[in-house]
């Protein structure tokens, strides 16, 4: 691994039963391809117990609790519980949470509540929050519902970051949508995460603000076994290995050594992650 770039995956849900097949040779192969870091998410009260337990098989990842959107009406009644756990020594970070009215599998105050749940643990802890935010075709009201209510919490309150210990108080999570979205998240002291979303025609307008965003507060992820991007091995699912491929669209549009870029993120996350046990690289 040595020969290769640190690869960095900040959200893979390496949890997903679509892995419980092959899941051992899925890590091999992240391995193999250079990764160092990995953070595995979550999105119900399963999924964060299955996060939990591969991070404590493997002390190189990490993981995240939390209830997506999507669950935050029939999950509801299990949060707070969920939510306690939050302080365990393989939990970095929380969520993914957020807004999302593409599809609306909850309501917009349902989403809201949870969102507000998960900000108000996360600012206990001094973990970041890890942020989903999807609105429907070129809308952007989840967006503005996103930075609104964050505005509205501890963090966007004078001194609100000062929770978080002098790291970032959220990630927005396969960052999607206009500059000035992006630019809200970053005044708000917020990582950028790239996904292979990017790829896709519609999110066209990354590729012109990536070139923006301050290079330390950068994220690549891969948001496996979802949003395969063009030339990954197996198209009908992606895996935390594929990060390198983004890398590289990061690396090309901004016009920077691919190696380099790796090690900056690499850094990122190490400061944007507060860890109380030991990583064995």
């Amino acid at each position: 691994m040595s020969s290769r770039p640190p690869l960095t995956d900040a959200h893979g849900h390496l949890q997903a039963d679509r892995f419980d097949v092959d899941r051992d040779e899925v890590i091999a192969r992240l391995r193999a391809a250079g990764m160092t870091r990995l953070l595995i998410p979550s999105w119900s009260v399963a999924s964060s117990q299955g996060a939990v337990e591969i991070a404590r098989e493997h002390d190189w990842m990490d993981a995240a609790i939390g209830i997506h959107p999507h669950h935050a009406t029939d999950e509801a009644s299990q949060r707070a519980a969920l939510l306690a756990r939050a302080a365990e020594p393989e939990i970095v970070a929380i969520g993914e949470t957020g807004i999302d009215t593409k599809r609306n599998y909850a309501s917009l105050t349902d989403q809201i509540a949870n969102f507000e749940a998960h900000i108000e643990v996360a600012v206990q802890l001094g973990k970041p929050l890890i942020l989903h935010c999807r609105s429907a075709g070129d809308g952007d009201d989840a967006q503005r519902q996103l930075i609104k209510t964050l505005k509205e919490s501890p963090i966007g309150a004078p001194g609100g970051a000062a929770a978080f210990g002098g790291r970032a108080p959220l990630i927005l999570h396969s960052a999607s949508g206009s500059q000035g979205y992006i630019e809200d998240g970053l005044a708000l002291g917020g990582l950028i995460s790239i996904s292979g979303l990017v790829f896709r025609p519609e999110e066209r307008a990354t590729a012109e603000w990536i070139r923006a965003v301050p290079a330390d507060r950068l994220l690549t992820e891969t948001d496996a076994p979802w949003l395969t991007m063009p030339g990954a091995p197996d198209p009908s699912r992606n895996e935390p290995a594929n990060v390198a491929f983004t890398l590289a669209w990061i690396a090309e549009r901004r016009g920077e050594a691919v190696d380099d870029l790796a090690a900056a993120i690499s850094a990122t996350y190490d400061r944007a992650f507060p860890r109380q046990r030991p990583r064995s690289d």
